[in-house]
C-alpha cells in the first residue's frame, strides 16, 4: 500500500523556511510535502480521509498547535519543554469544497499551519487512515467551518479534541434550515451517499427555520433521520445553540433567545420530539448553552459571542465555539457515543 507524506525533520523553531524530502520506503518514494515553510505543510493528496502525527518540540521550550485546511483546529496549542519531543495524532478530512459546501473549493490536498506562542516542529507524518470513524456534521452557521475571522462555528472547534482514529467531516453552511438542506441538490444529494455505516451523523438544524411551521419542521427532521439510518449512519438531533438575548431578569427564557420562530414553534422543543419518538440520540445543546450564557451573565457571555466585534448575539467567537464544540465532546462521551478516552480533554 503507498504510503503518504512521510518526513524527518531537525527540530526547528519557525522564523526560517525550511524544505524536507520523503524518506524512501521500500524502494519506493511516497507522495510527501508538496512545500513546506517554517509555518505551513501542503501535501498533495486526494480527497478523503488521513492520519497526521507530528513531533512536536525543539532546543528550547516551545507551545504549538495546529490547524488545517479550512481554518480548522486539529491540535491545540501544547507545550513542550526544552529538548523534548513529544508526538501527537490526529484524523483529518480532506475534500472538495474543502470549507462550507457553497464555499469555493479552496486548496486541492491537504493543508497544514504550524502555530502557537513559540512553535516548534521536529517532523510529520501523513498516511491515509484505514480506520478512522467519522463524525458528519450537517448545520448552519454555527456549526460550519466558517471562512474568515472573527467568525468560528462550533464545528470548525471540534476536531481538536478528537485524537487519530476519529474525524469530522463538516458539511453544515451558513444560512440553511431543514427546508433548504433537503431542496439542495449540493446538501441532501451530496452528503447522504457519503454516509457509510457506523458513521455519526450530527443534524444541527433550526435558527433559519424562522418561518417553518410545525408540521413541516418534524417532517423534515423525520425525512433527514431516516435517511442516514437507511444508509447505516447513526443520527444524532442536536438543539441548536441560543442567542445571547436577555430578559431583564438575566434570564434567556424568550422567544428570541430559545428559538421559537415566528410562527411561535419551540424549534428545539420539536427536535426533542422527534429524537424521543424515534430513539434517536439527542444532545440538547439549547440547555446546555443556556446554562452557561445565564451563568455567564449579560456582561460575561459576550466574549462567547461576537457581541464585542460585531454586536452579534447568535455567531460565536472563536473562544465561544471551542467551549461549545466542548460541550458536544461531553454529550458524546455522556451518550456512549465515542468510547471513553477516546477525546482530548483540551
Amino acid at each position: 500500500m503507498r504510503r503518504v507524506g512521510t518526513a524527518a525533520l531537525p527540530p526547528v523553531a519557525l522564523g526560517a523556511t525550511l524544505t524536507a524530502t520523503p524518506a524512501l520506503a521500500h524502494g519506493v518514494r511516497p507522495l510527501g510535502i508538496e512545500n513546506r515553510t517554517a509555518a505551513a505543510c501542503h501535501f498533495d493528496v486526494p480527497p478523503g480521509t488521513y492520519d497526521v502525527t507530528v513531533r512536536l518540540g525543539g532546543e528550547t521550550a516551545s507551545s504549538t498547535g495546529v490547524t488545517g485546511e479550512t481554518r480548522r483546529s486539529l491540535l491545540p496549542e501544547t507545550a513542550v519543554p526544552a529538548g523534548e519531543h513529544p508526538t501527537r495524532s490526529f484524523t483529518v478530512n480532506v475534500r472538495t469544497p474543502e470549507g462550507e459546501p457553497t464555499g469555493p473549493d479552496g486548496t486541492a490536498g491537504l493543508d497544514l499551519t504550524i502555530g502557537g506562542s513559540d512553535p516548534a516542529l521536529a517532523g510529520i507524518r501523513v498516511t491515509p487512515s484505514r480506520h478512522a470513524r467519522r463524525i458528519i456534521l450537517i448545520g448552519d452557521s454555527t456549526v460550519c467551518d466558517q471562512p474568515a475571522d472573527p467568525y468560528s462555528g462550533r464545528g470548525r472547534q471540534l476536531p481538536r479534541y478528537l485524537p487519530r482514529g476519529l474525524s469530522v467531516a463538516n458539511y453544515a453552511d451558513s444560512g440553511e434550515s431543514t427546508v433548504t438542506y433537503l431542496a439542495n441538490p449540493q446538501f441532501r444529494a451530496t452528503v447522504r451517499p457519503l454516509v457509510r455505516p457506523g458513521d455519526l451523523v450530527l443534524v444541527q438544524l433550526a435558527h433559519n427555520d424562522k418561518i417553518t411551521d410545525e408540521a413541516t419542521y418534524r417532517a423534515n427532521l423525520e425525512t433527514l433521520v431516516a435517511g442516514i439510518r437507511d444508509k447505516g449512519g447513526e443520527p444524532v438531533l442536536v438543539t441548536p445553540v441560543v442567542r445571547r438575548w436577555f430578559n431583564a431578569d438575566g434570564t434567556l427564557d424568550n422567544n428570541t433567545a430559545l428559538l421559537v420562530n415566528g410562527l411561535g414553534v419551540d424549534l428545539p422543543a420539536v427536535v426533542r420530539s422527534v429524537a424521543a419518538a424515534g430513539h434517536v440520540p439527542l444532545i440538547d445543546l439549547t440547555a446546555k448553552t443556556k446554562a452557561l450564557v445565564e451563568s455567564l451573565g449579560p456582561e460575561g457571555s459576550k466574549a462567547i459571542y461576537l457581541y464585542n466585534e460585531k454586536r452579534d448575539t447568535t455567531h460565536t467567537s472563536e473562544s465561544g465555539a471551542t467551549v461549545y464544540a466542548g460541550l458536544v465532546r461531553d454529550a458524546l462521551l455522556a451518550l456512549h457515543l465515542v468510547p471513553e478516552g477516546a477525546v482530548r480533554v483540551g
